[in-house]
């Protein structure tokens, strides 16, 4: 004997409606909650505050003072900080005992490993495949195919301020590649 669909023991649509939507739902957040580590890995994370910036940080993380950080370093001068998205920075004292208003990224442009500043060649030469820069960062020996990328490196407050370089790359006289 068949049931009519009015009757109490057959469901109405309107409930197996709500259980697929039920079914799919959790469903459909359990994968999601799966992939965001994964998308979460692919999209690299965005860098600096509302001005796009950061404060210059000493290799212990400290904020890095100018007067107390020019008072420590002779003209010449060029020293790791941590810059944009946590890379090594190299800030430059000048000849008139100033800090430069650029800032060099010392990741190397071939395959990434940190540059060394050579005070005695008075250049950076990379310890990994020899590829050596000039004291502003001009590529003058591959296999390094880029210059150091720069940064604009701004005082305020006493404190440096790194932020990303937009103008023509004044060793190239071409737009900045890095960006």
């Amino acid at each position: 004997m068949a049931q009519a669909s009015g009757t109490p023991d057959v469901p109405g649509m309107g409930r197996r409606q709500f259980m697929n939507f039920l079914t799919f739902g959790a469903v459909t957040g359990t994968a999601l909650g799966a992939l965001y580590p994964v998308v979460k890995y692919f999209i690299p994370p965005s860098a600096g505050g509302a001005g796009g910036g950061i404060t210059a940080k000493d290799a212990l993380g400290n904020d890095i003072s100018v007067s107390e950080f020019l008072s420590n370093h002779k003209p010449g001068d060029r020293t790791l900080a941590q810059g944009l998205k946590g890379d090594p920075t190299y800030l430059v004292v000048q000849q008139d005992e100033t800090l430069a208003e650029y800032g060099l990224n010392a990741v190397c442009t071939h395959l990434g490993c940190v540059v060394p500043w050579n005070a005695s060649e008075n250049k950076f030469i990379c310890p990994c495949h020899g590829s050596q820069y000039n004291s502003e960062g001009k590529v003058v020996r591959g296999p390094a195919p880029l210059s150091l990328a720069l940064v604009n490196a701004n005082v305020e407050d006493d404190k440096v301020l790194f932020t990303p370089w937009k103008e023509t790359d004044f060793r190239t006289g071409e737009k900045p590649w890095w960006t």
